[in-house]
Order: C-alpha cells, then sequence, then structure tokens
C-alpha cells in the first residue's frame, strides 16, 4: 500500500527507512510470521482432531459425549507433544 492507503504494487525500498522504521519493520515481520505458525498449528490441531474424533455427522450442531472426550484428549495430547518437543529444543540450544 503507498501513503493514501492504495496498492503501488512496487517493492519498498528498505534502505530509505530510518533505522527505528527498520527496526518496527522487522519486529512487524516477526510477529506475523509468529502468527502464522500459530494459525498453522491451529489448523493442523483442528484437521487431525476432526478427522480422529467426529465419526457422526453433526446435525444437531453439537458433539455427542464420546466425540467430545476424545476431541479434548486429542488436543491435550496434541498441546503435550508440542510442548515437550519446544522443550527439547530449547535445551538444545543451551
Amino acid at each position: 500500500m503507498d501513503s493514501t492507503g492504495g496498492s503501488t504494487g512496487a517493492p519498498i525500498d528498505f534502505s530509505k527507512l530510518s533505522e527505528t522504521d527498520k527496526r518496527e519493520m522487522e519486529q512487524f515481520i516477526m510477529n506475523e510470521t509468529q502468527k502464522a505458525r500459530i494459525q498453522s498449528s491451529i489448523h493442523s490441531l483442528t484437521d487431525l482432531c476432526f478427522k480422529k474424533c467426529i465419526t457422526s455427522r453433526i446435525s444437531a450442531g453439537a458433539l455427542d459425549r464420546s466425540e467430545e472426550a476424545c476431541t479434548q484428549n486429542c488436543v491435550d495430547r496434541y498441546m503435550d507433544a508440542n510442548f515437550a518437543i519446544l522443550k527439547k529444543l530449547e535445551s538444545m540450544r543451551m
């Protein structure tokens, strides 16, 4: 987008930015990248647990008892696995 809010299609010349603006842009890009990773992880979790646990048609707009328990367990195990991986990666960095 240009300064008027429209899209020019031209690439941004980062060399013309001040050091403060460059740092802010780097932080913004890191934040957006992290958000994209989180969204991807949530998508994977949703897809995995839905395929594993939802066995009936959801015509009533609610999960049955077994599907609800399976989904909760699936989410818990997914989070446990991700936490264990992050913990291991963190220990390898030290």
